[in-house]
């Protein structure tokens, strides 16, 4: 704990001498006053006592809160990095989720952005067969939502490079898997970095996805994965070809157990937004600092209250 104005706490302590022997000098001269009169004071023991220690500790620590006291306390808060994984893939345009899978995706995630503080950087990354960062991690709510508004279906669909490209953007290096054999590249250690996969889990070509996961959680990251589209799925036209399209819980629920998270089914826009409000983003303890100015008062206030209470009940008095 430290002091605006130290100075004021000298001020306290001669106060509160001051008010003690001041407490004390009319207690006794109360006392002598009534034996001169032939009078005898009634003896109401420690009790007499407690309401006056009150008000003098009340005066106290309202003395005391002229020093402004302050204090460094921890607060926990959300924070640290978020990487919105968007499958931009063919797939994504199935209207098995009105009115699409891409845009139900869209729409929930730029509620999500919107509700985030500012101590949460948010990156966009969209994926197909490859991948590649839209929008480099930070708190500009509406840069994120513009890179979010902006995403175009095209291609198949790479879970290991949404999962390379996510790593890269949060550690701002190019990241790859090694070659087979060999260790896992040092990514360092992210615990405060989460990376939320939205994909209708269809893969269809390299890297492998849970070997990218393994290198992700290395590095501490999370992967939530969110599962978009029906287990009916739906039936989408490319390039005159009618293509079966379902959701494939299986892939990411691995992706997100390899990490340490969890997998999310959305299977309308509703329990999409349901998925958002649930998702466990890593919540981190901070330091804060706090002027403590207004709790002295308030607990120098309750005990003037509390000790003009008693008085009154006991004595039926304030003084």
């Amino acid at each position: 704990m430290s002091f605006q104005n130290p100075a004021m706490l000298v001020v306290a302590a001669i106060g509160a001498v001051a008010l003690v022997l001041a407490y004390r000098w009319m207690h006794r001269r109360r006392t002598s006053v009534l034996v001169s009169a032939g009078l005898r004071p009634a003896d109401k023991g420690l009790r007499r006592h407690i309401p006056p220690a009150l008000f003098l500790v009340a005066l106290i620590l309202l003395l005391t809160g002229l020093a402004r006291p302050q204090a460094t306390v921890p607060v926990p808060r959300a924070s640290g990095t978020v990487i919105l994984a968007f499958d931009v893939s063919n797939s994504m345009a199935a209207d098995d989720i009105a009115p699409s899978r891409l845009a139900a995706a869209q729409a929930a995630a730029t509620g999500f952005v919107k509700e985030q503080p500012d101590t949460v950087d948010v990156g966009v990354v969209a994926f197909g067969q490859g991948a590649q960062t839209t929008q480099l991690p930070s708190n500009d709510t509406d840069g994120t939502i513009g890179a979010i508004n902006r995403l175009t279906i095209a291609g198949g669909t790479s879970l290991g490079q949404a999962i390379l490209a996510s790593l890269s953007a949060i550690t701002g290096e190019s990241v790859s898997l090694p070659e087979e054999g060999q260790p896992l590249p040092d990514l360092g250690y992210w615990r405060s970095a989460t990376i939320v996969l939205l994909s209708d889990g269809e893969d269809t070509g390299g890297p492998d996805a849970i070997a990218a996961a393994e290198l992700a959680a290395a590095a501490g990251v999370h992967i939530e994965t969110v599962g978009i589209g029906t287990l009916q799925g739906d039936t989408i036209e490319v390039d005159g070809y009618q293509i079966a399209t379902a959701l494939n819980e299986d892939l990411l629920t691995q992706v997100a157990e390899a990490t340490g998270a969890a997998y999310h089914r959305a299977q309308d826009a509703q329990a999409l937004d349901a998925v958002y409000e649930s998702l466990d983003l890593r919540i981190t303890v901070e330091d804060e600092f706090v002027e403590l100015t207004g709790g002295v008062v308030a607990a120098s206030v309750l005990l003037l209250t509390i000790g003009a209470l008693l008085m009154i009940t006991w004595f039926g008095r304030i003084l």
